[in-house]
């Protein structure tokens, strides 16, 4: 990992090296014996990162979503304030934590919005296909983006439901931390979308056989 990022850095060294971050990239022995890896982020500025797959693209979700990232930061902070840190993380953190891990937002006409609601997938891939050239979704979620480096059929991305502006990353992460607050997020206000059947995202997509698998575009 380190190699592949150049010039023999450690990952904490690389992402450091590339521009300004709402944090600082550490070792992950940063984080103090028993300490909340969040709540540590907040206090400090620092965050704990291992040499793997998964922390460098949490890294680079800090770098390109700095204002979401923190969001999410402090929506686990107020959560922890006031239910403290025990066996189960509530319906607040829970939904923090999959759209950190799974999430993605999705700018695109209307009429895909409307088969994506309704899972109408033959519709959103096939029917409407045209119109995904007009489409751009932005993945959030490093867990995510890490199974996309060996990627399955059934890959899913929970899509924050509401339509999200286009524009410059910038404007995207902007609006995206307006809308991560803690009454949003325990209404969990997610779309699923099969990231596969996206086209362009997997060639097989090209046979539209492809979206003829129940267990992955599910009615």
């Amino acid at each position: 990992m380190a190699h592949a990022l150049g010039s023999g850095a450690t990952l904490p060294q690389a992402l450091n090296q590339q521009g300004s971050a709402a944090i600082q990239f550490v070792p992950p022995d940063d984080l103090p014996e028993g300490a909340a890896y969040e709540q540590h982020i907040f206090d400090t500025g620092r965050c704990p990162t291992r040499e793997s797959l998964h922390d460098f693209y949490n890294g680079l979700a800090w770098l390109v979503l700095p204002l979401s990232k923190r969001q999410l930061n402090r929506v686990h902070i107020a959560q922890i304030a006031v239910n403290g840190i025990g066996g189960q993380r509530g319906p607040v953190r829970d939904a923090a934590t999959l759209f950190d891990e799974n999430g993605a937002v999705l700018s695109a006409p209307e009429p895909l919005w409307a088969a994506l609601a309704e899972r109408d997938w033959q519709r959103l891939f096939v029917g409407l296909r045209p119109l995904w050239s007009q489409a751009r979704l932005v993945v959030v979620g490093h867990a995510l983006l890490e199974k996309l480096a060996a990627p399955r059929k059934n890959l899913t991305a929970h899509v924050w439901a509401q339509p999200c502006p286009g524009g410059a990353m910038a404007e995207v992460d902007t609006w995206l931390a307006g809308q991560l607050t803690a009454g949003r997020l325990e209404a969990k206000p997610f779309l699923p979308l099969p990231v596969l059947g996206i086209p362009g995202w997997c060639p097989a997509s090209e046979e539209f056989s492809f979206y003829d698998d129940p267990l992955v575009f599910r009615p």
